[in-house]
């Protein structure tokens, strides 16, 4: 049980809906800790295939609770430090989940919830969704999310958003690699609910193979070092029983196991 969140479980599916709706899900200290230990619960969970993070109530997150920006504006240097420790800390956990996460997206995901879109492996956004990475206007700067957001849409993208603080639309999004799809309003489970079953027809450990690799390749020179990693790294996974079975149950036309 969580103070601020719901966990609805579905068969394979978890879904974390952050529950603040009287505040359009802005997070605060005690949304920080339970995003945190639900992401170490989730990741954990064998019976868990995907995760999805949503919001109750008309918008996803509208980013930082404003009273809590306003305590830890009276923090002092090392408080305030640990503070924004925890929350680099659950975006963090978000990230490096080892099964796929989906960020559901209706209308403001601000700020901090623009983080958190771009902190799951996908987004899918209703065509009302609006995010921005508003800080400036603030007078403080996107620090803890910046690694998702870029990773998201790319240093140019960046100068000018992380800058200016517009408004940027669903279909905008789309277009600079915010988010994966864009849906209609009234449409958008129905979205998230093909992009699972895709995702389940998967097999988990490949696709935890299949993260880890992103994340040792993306960057890096094609040179021999990292022509040799990628020919170990299909080496070690072809040699799992999930491999094994994957293969044989294509050629015979059946199930695979992690279907069953």
């Amino acid at each position: 049980m969580y103070e601020t969140l719901e966990i609805e479980h579905n068969g394979p599916v978890a879904t974390i809906w952050m529950n603040r709706p009287e505040v359009f899900n802005a997070f605060n200290e005690q949304l920080i800790a339970d995003l945190s230990d639900a992401c170490s619960v989730l990741d954990a969970d064998q019976t868990v295939r995907v995760v999805v993070l949503a919001g109750r109530g008309r918008h996803f997150s509208a980013g930082a609770d404003l009273n809590w920006m306003k305590r830890a504006s009276a923090y002092g240097e090392a408080e305030n430090l640990e503070d924004s420790r925890r929350f680099a800390r659950m975006l963090h956990a978000l990230s490096e989940m080892s099964k796929p996460t989906i960020a559901r997206v209706q209308g403001a995901a601000l700020g901090g919830g623009t983080g958190l879109a771009a902190a799951c492996d996908m987004a899918v956004a209703s065509a009302d969704a609006v995010f921005s990475t508003s800080e400036v206007k603030f007078g403080i700067i996107p620090s803890v999310i910046s690694p998702y957001v870029l990773r998201a849409i790319g240093p140019r993208h960046a100068l000018r958003y992380f800058q200016s603080a517009e408004r940027i639309s669903a279909d905008r999004a789309l277009l600079i690699g915010l988010v994966s799809e864009v849906t209609p309003v009234d449409a958008l489970d129905a979205g998230i609910a093909t992009l699972i079953d895709a995702l389940i027809a998967g097999a988990p450990q490949a696709q935890k193979a299949a993260k880890d690799l992103i994340a040792a390749v993306n960057g890096r020179t094609i040179d021999d070092v990292v022509i040799e990693e990628t020919a170990q790294r299909i080496a070690r996974q072809r040699a799992t029983d999930e491999a094994r079975d994957g293969i044989v149950a294509f050629l015979e036309k059946r199930t695979p196991a992690w279907l069953l």
